[in-house]
C-alpha cells in the first residue's frame, strides 16, 4: 500500500488538504481529522479513477519534513 503525503491547512471556513503527488485530489473539513479522513476518502476516489481510465498511479515522490520552527 502507498502512502501519499497530505498537507492541510487553515481556511476561513475550516481546514482544506491536498496531495502534491495527485495533482487535484483535494478535501475539506471543520476540523484536522475530518479533512485528513476526507482525504482519505479522496485519494482513493482519484486513484479508482485513474485505473478505471487505465491511467498510471503515480509513485508517491513528496518526502514528509517535520515542522521546521522560523525565528
Amino acid at each position: 500500500m502507498s502512502r501519499y503525503v497530505v498537507l492541510v491547512e487553515r481556511s476561513e471556513d475550516g481546514f482544506g488538504a491536498w496531495c502534491p503527488d495527485l495533482p487535484g485530489c483535494v478535501a475539506v473539513g471543520d476540523t484536522v481529522p475530518e479533512t485528513i479522513e476526507e482525504m482519505r476518502g479522496a485519494i482513493r476516489f482519484h486513484l479508482d479513477g485513474l485505473r478505471e481510465e487505465g491511467l498510471p498511479v503515480p509513485a508517491p515522490s513528496t518526502v514528509a519534513s517535520s515542522e521546521v520552527e522560523a525565528a
